[in-house]
């Protein structure tokens, strides 16, 4: 292996709901592990994991971060997700890096909707899932209540392997349900004895239930356990591992990470029990093959599962050894770019600090400097294995971004793609329609931090600014109309003279026939006129919007065989088709958006009010089966510009819980109040000499 005295390597990722203490048990397992001196992030110590600026400030972790310990004989690759909803997607990432998630829960409120959505995203990635319930000193913690609300949300596979000592004030450590011992800290130092009289019948209850649980991995020793039959203890603690493995039990820790009580024996049983990649046996490619996982195979794949763009090392990928051994040097082909990468410098990375890495074998995770991968991305000796890649969760919160300054916008758009190739939840594009630079992220914070790191980290200052609507113009009825323009200077003069009739064409965009006779334009002129009008739909002329879905005919004029010209022309049709539009009823269509909503059941009704208040209707309706399971799905079409917001309304209607789908549908009418608006915003901007 990579490190003396190091056989096996294990992966968990932390996860649950912000604020209820992840990071504080990945703080506490560095501590207790010797990797820090202290405690951080506690009685006033400077975290080793949240140490970004921005983290700091806002009080949540924005990025994963990776806290190695090595307990026995095991390193225990210890991945910190950030669970604020806006970067919820770093969190499917890191799942996607690890054997097992384990969910931090606060003892006193439970679970919470950003935990739910983990777990199933969790069962998705058919990883295996553990329960650490965090904060059992505090005053209002309850474990039973808790445990009550566990099972409620995620059924009966949960199983006690750790059950506290009294609760709040009286919390004094726990009792390993396992081994049935009291587990406690004394100075800091680890105690193990007897169970304490008054707590030995839950022992024994707790020690019950969770055999009954377990046993179900083995047919024989079930069939024995209900005919009566005693489990040994050397069969109970090989089953854990196959029960979990197999997702047909959960174990649930209990504990209080700033006291750190709890986490001695959390660890034990990563070390001792929770899975390795190894147990999984295959990892599913995009092919719909298998590649199978095994010591023996030397061939090297590693998987890119996070990139970063460190201010002070550069952009790093964090990649996941799949196969063989990873050593400085190597180099491997991307699967999606068939490019060669070298892998220059192999880091183990703890919070901000790196260290060189000799080789990693399969399992491990390590750090790589200076890769041009994406998340996501398979590197192999061949380039020709592919690992399935996970989906993330959909950015769906658009806004627009401009400079402070003039002359800022190419170091602006360079940053923000950047930032975009490190994170795939967000998303950089320039709007031909409405020439703005449009941000795609999950939430309002994810934005907001990256307008922050953009001054401080590239100078540049911007803000936010509305989505401008891509409203579209065009008419109901037919009208005719002539344009002349005649113009008659010293020398040269100008003439043009054309008839137009203007008509709708429903769906079939701009048409323009000739259907002048006997020459009285001459042809060489016809193609002016076809560019006048053009030129004018681009304009719009109802409220600056380009028109669409109109036929046009020039079928009469005139001309001058000296004064006559193209550009006589060309303006003659601008006069002419303005004054045609005027009389065909021109209005003012605006984008639809096609919604697929799913909520909880009990937040259906107060969505489907929302769509109506937006101006929306209801299309359809659904109840979720299977894992999605009281859960409704909401089908509306609704006007685009209500709900260029809907990633924040919807996690307002929802609490969080809702997800959504939106495509644009086409175009239709707007009420005749927005059109009267519009027009008059445009009108006061042409008079203000703006477009």
């Amino acid at each position: 292996m990579a490190e003396k005295g190091v056989e096996r390597v294990k992966n968990v990722v932390l996860v649950g709901q912000g604020g209820v203490g992840k990071t504080m048990l990945a703080e506490a397992m560095l501590h207790l592990t010797g990797a820090t001196t202290r405690l951080g992030g506690h009685a006033g110590t400077k975290p080793t994991l949240d140490y970004d600026t921005e983290e700091s400030e806002r009080g949540f972790s924005i990025s994963t971060t990776i806290a190695p310990v090595i307990w026995n004989d095991t390193r225990i690759n210890v991945l910190d997700a950030p669970c604020y909803p806006d970067f919820i997607g770093d969190a499917y990432s890191a799942m996607s890096a690890g054997e097992t998630a384990v969910f931090v829960v606060d003892a006193a409120s439970g679970p919470g909707t950003i935990t739910t959505r983990l777990w199933y995203a969790a069962e998705n990635l058919s990883l295996a899932r553990a329960i650490f319930i965090n904060r059992l000193d505090r005053p209002d913690a309850d474990h039973e209540t808790a445990m009550g609300l566990l099972r409620e949300r995620f059924g009966n596979k949960l199983g006690s392997v750790t059950i506290p000592m009294g609760s709040g004030e009286a919390f004094g450590g726990v009792i390993d349900v396992v081994h049935q011992k009291a587990r406690y800290l004394v100075d800091g130092k680890p105690v193990v004895e007897d169970i304490p009289e008054e707590y030995a019948a839950a022992a024994a209850d707790a020690r019950a239930a969770l055999t009954e649980l377990v046993v179900e991995a083995d047919d024989e020793l079930m069939m024995r356990y209900l005919d009566g039959g005693e489990i040994t203890q050397e069969e109970l603690e090989g089953l854990l591992n196959k029960a979990l493995v197999d997702r047909v039990f959960v174990p649930v820790f209990a504990g209080s990470c700033v006291r750190e009580e709890g986490v001695v024996a959390f660890l034990d049983a990563v070390e001792g029990w929770f899975p390795q990649m190894a147990d999984f046996g295959r990892i599913p490619l995009v092919n719909g093959e298998q590649l199978d996982i095994s010591p023996d195979d030397e061939r090297p794949v590693a998987f890119a599962f996070k990139s970063l763009q460190d201010p002070q090392n550069g952009r790093l990928t964090f990649l996941k050894v799949l196969a063989g051994t990873l050593e400085p040097g190597a180099e491997l082909t991307n699967a999606r770019t068939r490019k060669t990468e070298r892998l220059s410098h192999l880091y183990r990375m703890c919070g901000r600090d790196t260290t060189d890495v000799g080789r990693a074998a399969a399992g491990d995770i390590v750090v790589v400097p200076k890769l041009e991968v994406l998340t996501g991305d398979t590197l192999s000796v061949t380039g020709k294995v592919e690992a399935a890649a996970f989906r993330f969760p959909n950015s769906l919160y658009r806004i627009a971004i401009e400079p402070d300054e003039r002359g800022a916008e190419g170091k602006l758009f360079a940053f923000l793609e950047k930032a975009a190739a490190a994170d795939p939840t967000l998303r950089i594009e320039r709007d031909e329609d409405t020439g703005q630079t449009v941000v795609s992220a999950i939430g309002e914070a994810q934005v907001a931090v990256l307008l922050d790191r953009l001054e401080s980290r590239a100078g540049v200052g911007a803000h936010k600014v509305a989505l401008r609507i891509p409203y579209r113009e065009t008419i109901r009825r037919v009208a005719s109309a002539q344009g002349r323009h005649k113009k008659q200077t010293g020398g040269a003069g100008q003439y043009g003279d054309c008839w137009l009739r203007v008509e709708p064409n429903p769906d079939a965009g701009y048409e323009f026939v000739d259907e002048v006779v006997g020459g009285h334009i001459p042809r060489g002129f016809i193609p002016a006129i076809d560019k006048g009008i053009q030129e004018i739909m681009r304009e719009g002329v109802l409220a600056g919007y380009p028109m669409i879905d109109i036929k046009v005919a020039v079928y009469e004029g005139s001309y001058h065989p000296v004064d006559s010209n193209e550009m006589a022309f060309k303006t003659a049709a601008r006069i002419g088709f303005q004054k045609a539009i005027d009389q065909a009823e021109p209005v003012l269509l605006e984008p639809m958006a096609h919604l697929k909503i799913t909520v909880p059941d009990s937040y259906a009704g107060s969505v489907m009010g929302d769509v109506s208040a937006s101006r929306g209707r209801v299309e359809g309706m659904n109840a979720g089966t299977g894992t999605a399971l009281g859960q409704t799905t909401i089908e509306a079409t609704v006007p685009y510009a209500e709900v260029t917001d809907y990633a924040t309304r919807l996690r307002s209607l929802s609490r969080g819980t809702g997800e959504y789908e939106v495509e644009l549908s086409g175009y239709e009418q707007v009420p005749h109040d927005i059109q009267a608006k519009l027009a008059a915003d445009y009108a006061e901007r042409r008079a203000a000499g703006e477009r």
